[in-house]
C-alpha cells in the first residue's frame, strides 16, 4: 500500500505518523525490539509528541492495531478476488490473491497484528485483544462465501464457513512465521498452496480448470497486488 515517506510535505499528523512508523517498524524488529525512540525516529517527531498522543508504548501498540486493521479493511474490501460470480472461485480466489501480495522484503508482506499476539498475547492482554479483533474480524469477511459454496455444494460435513475462515488465517500466520525463521518468502507461498488444495478437497473439486482463475482474472489480481506495493 503506498504510504507517504519523510520528503513528503504531507505525512500526516504527528499521531498518524507513530502508527505508520509502529506498523512499517514493529513488522520489521518485533514489539518488544521496538523502542520509543524508534519509532520517534522513523516517524520525525519528538518524544514528548509521543508521549502527548500515547500514554505509553503499550497503548501505542493498541492504536497501532486498530490503525491497521482501518487501513487493510477496505484494501481487502477492494481487491478482486470478490469478482468471481461463483463463491467457491470466490474463495479460491481470496487465496490466490494473498498469494500475489507476497513479495517484497518480510516485513512488507507480514501482518502487524499476527506479529504483536505472537509476542505479547501473555504479556499485554490489551494488544492480544486488539489484535484478535482484527484477525476474526478479516476472517469473518470469508464466512459468507464460504457459507454460500458450502449451500449450493451440498456440505455437510462437520465444519462450518466459521471455523474454515479461522483456519484460513491460521495457515497464513503461519506461512508468515515459516518465511521469517527461514528468512524464505516462498515458504508462505508454499503454505497458501497447500490451503488451495485444501479447500478443494473439503469442496470436492479437483485441481483442474474449472475452479482456476480466468487468465484476466489473474492479471488482474497480480495488477491489482503491484499497486498496493507501489
Amino acid at each position: 500500500m503506498p504510504r507517504p515517506t519523510k520528503q513528503s510535505p504531507e505525512r500526516g499528523s504527528a499521531r498518524t505518523r507513530l502508527l505508520e512508523a509502529a506498523r512499517d517498524v514493529i513488522r520489521a524488529k518485533g514489539f518488544a525490539a521496538t523502542s520509543v525512540d524508534d519509532l520517534c525516529r522513523a516517524a520525525d517527531v519528538t518524544k514528548g509528541a509521543f508521549f502527548h498522543h500515547f500514554a505509553s508504548k503499550e497503548a501505542l501498540g493498541v492504536a497501532a492495531a486498530e490503525f491497521w486493521t482501518q487501513e487493510v479493511t477496505p484494501f481487502f474490501a477492494a481487491a478482486p478476488y470478490h469478482k468471481p460470480a461463483d463463491a467457491l472461485d470466490r474463495v479460491l480466489a481470496y487465496v490466490a490473491f494473498r498469494k500475489a501480495i507476497i513479495a517484497g522484503d518480510l516485513f512488507e508482506f507480514t501482518c502487524l497484528v499476527g506479529t504483536m499476539a505472537q509476542e505479547v498475547h501473555a504479556s499485554a492482554p490489551d494488544i492480544r485483544d486488539a489484535c484478535g479483533r482484527s484477525i476474526f474480524g478479516h476472517a469473518a469477511t470469508l464466512e459468507a462465501d464460504i457459507e454460500q459454496a458450502r449451500q449450493e455444494r451440498g456440505i455437510t460435513a462437520g465444519w462450518t464457513a466459521e471455523s474454515l475462515a479461522r483456519h484460513t488465517q491460521a495457515v497464513l500466520q503461519g506461512g508468515f512465521v515459516l518465511a521469517k525463521a527461514g528468512n524464505e518468502p516462498e515458504l508462505a507461498r508454499e503454505s497458501l498452496d497447500h490451503l488451495d488444495r485444501y479447500i478443494r478437497h473439503l469442496f470436492h473439486v479437483a485441481e483442474d480448470l474449472e475452479h482456476e482463475p480466468a487468465h484476466d482474472d489473474q492479471l488482474c489480481l497480480r495488477a491489482y497486488a503491484a499497486r498496493s506495493r507501489g
